[in-house]
């Protein structure tokens, strides 16, 4: 509608048909926001019924929800930033950027162990905004006081809060895990003691191999998702200890 003016929609189907269950369950949100305004609140649960892409991965098939729509919205405004600078390489501040983190596990807050929508997001909100272990450990108790003990996947997602701060802290912009290792790509191809990664690598050249494009590939059997955070969670520890 416009103004004062209130529209209406009437939603048919053929009298043969069934309703999926996740039309069946739109239906129910949509008779539940009747009033004006509520456009936002009604994308928010079409979100969290169907998701929106795999925003760590390249695949683009997982949820928005597994990274949380503070870190989203960062995305987005990183992709609009460097598409006005016409593929340039954008000046951000060293603080102002995001690794890319990939390991192949789920992490996102189930809605079996937080149902309400919107408690779920401000802990998203809360999740992003953490910044070193002692927050993160905090965070995990009083997540655990709330709503009992730690699902796999909220246990995952600590882990990524983690790894994250590893990456700032070495410089590595993106990462990639999976069964057979990882590969690690440095913010603008740098790293901030090049001599020491060069005598790690050679230490370590029976699984460390620093590629012609300047990725770094480790080479490890971790076909365990557990094994492979803890196994990433240890390999970016040495590389800060590296860089400092």
């Amino acid at each position: 509608g416009r103004a004062k003016v209130r529209a209406y929609a009437y939603l048919t189907m053929p009298h043969d048909r069934l309703l999926t269950a996740a039309a069946q369950k739109r239906l129910e949100v949509m008779q539940t926001l009747d009033s004006l305004g509520a456009g936002f609140q009604l994308a928010s649960y079409d979100l969290d019924i169907r998701g929106a892409g795999n925003l760590l991965g390249e695949e683009q098939s997982g949820h928005i929800r597994e990274v949380g729509i503070e870190l989203y919205q960062h995305m987005l405004e990183e992709a609009v930033r460097a598409a006005r600078d016409q593929g340039a390489a954008a000046a951000a501040p060293a603080e102002d950027w995001t690794p890319q983190i990939s390991v192949g596990t789920p992490v996102l807050i189930p809605e079996t162990y937080v149902e309400d929508l919107g408690v779920r997001l401000g802990l998203y909100r809360r999740i992003a905004a953490l910044v070193d272990q002692q927050e993160i450990d905090a965070f995990a108790a009083e997540l655990i006081d709330r709503f009992g003990k730690l699902p796999d996947e909220v246990d995952n997602l600590l882990d990524i809060v983690r790894i994250k701060r590893l990456c700032r802290a070495a410089g590595v912009e993106k990462i990639d895990a999976g069964p057979k290792g990882a590969v690690i790509s440095f913010r603008d191809n740098r790293f901030a003691r090049p001599e020491k990664l060069i005598a790690f690598i050679t230490r370590e050249k029976a699984s460390v191999k620093l590629r012609p494009d300047h990725k770094l590939v480790f080479m490890q059997a971790w076909d365990e998702p557990k094994a492979r955070l803890s196994g990433v969670n240890g390999l970016l520890d040495r590389l800060v200890k590296l860089a400092a």
